[in-house]
């Protein structure tokens, strides 16, 4: 999955009062795109040494021993992030900094090198953070960084804020040697994905797994069992693959303002999706394998 990069190691713990390496890596973001050079199939980041500095280099984490710092202020004007209009996709433009490529379509332009398209999702998760909390949701007050733990806090009235992260769950629905596989509408994904969905308010996961299929498949479920784990920081997802079995009718009412296809298939007729960056891909591809949690 994307977050296995052995013997690579994010080091995502705070550092306060972390210096500005020149040679560490950049992470300019305008709006969705990344700032990156697609060289044949790898994603090459540019170095700070790369770019003159135009705003603050941000300490984010770090990449085995390389530091990685975010891009603040220096492609535009939206008082944190960057420029808000995204670079058309395939767009190519003279600069050390690379072409603007969309983040969520980074894993279909890119393959690897795996551990850098990670730290890529992980700066693109805490780009979104400081940019969306500039101000305090409570008074309206301009936040500061905390200069003792990840967070920023508001001088008005003293809130702190710490980074968003949101539950959801992927979910293998089997019957005998048969899984539940979808295709969600209005999104160009042509590969087949599993039942999928976030955790509301008051709610388990295992509610949320049993609510999710109801909602999309019109299927009951038991024998709900946790497989996995996986962060998604494209969404801000923290998730939590389930496989269950059916309860009842294998007769499927699918939702058809979520889903475009809700279909059983056999073990031996499943396909992977083109790479093997999500705990969805993993989990259909050990079931077809016959090695899911019983």
């Amino acid at each position: 999955m994307i977050q296995d990069i052995h013997p690579h190691k994010l080091h995502n713990e705070f550092v306060p009062g972390r210096g500005v390496d020149p040679a560490g890596l950049l992470f300019r973001f305008e709006g969705d795109c990344l700032r990156c050079a697609i060289e044949g199939d790898a994603v090459r980041l540019p170095r700070v040494r790369d770019l003159p500095a135009a705003g603050e280099r941000r300490y984010l984490f770090a990449l085995d021993d390389i530091p990685c710092y975010l891009d603040v202020n220096g492609g535009g004007d939206d008082g944190d992030g960057l420029r808000s209009e995204a670079s058309p996709l395939g767009r190519r433009e003279a600069s050390p900094l690379g072409e603007g490529v969309p983040v969520r379509l980074l894993r279909r332009r890119a393959q690897g090198p795996r551990e850098v398209i990670f730290a890529a999702w992980t700066a693109f998760q805490l780009y979104n953070w400081y940019r969306d909390n500039r101000y305090c949701g409570r008074c309206g007050g301009m936040t500061a960084l905390a200069e003792d733990e990840r967070a920023v806090v508001c001088p008005a009235c003293d809130r702190r804020i710490y980074p968003r992260i949101i539950p959801a769950v992927i979910v293998g629905v089997t019957h005998g040697d048969e899984i539940l596989m979808t295709k969600y509408r209005g999104r160009d994904i042509p590969y087949y994905a599993l039942i999928a969905g976030f955790t509301e308010i008051g709610e388990t996961l295992e509610q949320t797994v049993a609510r999710e299929v109801m909602e999309e498949a019109g299927l009951r479920v038991k024998n709900i069992r946790y497989y996995k784990s996986q962060p998604w920081a494209i969404v801000d997802d923290l998730l939590a693959g389930f496989y269950c079995d059916v309860d009842g009718s294998t007769e499927i009412h699918m939702d058809a303002t979520e889903l475009k296809e809700a279909v059983w298939v056999r073990r031996e007729d499943v396909t992977g999706q083109p790479n093997d960056f999500s705990l969805t891909n993993e989990m259909m591809l050990v079931f077809r394998d016959g090695r899911e949690p019983r």
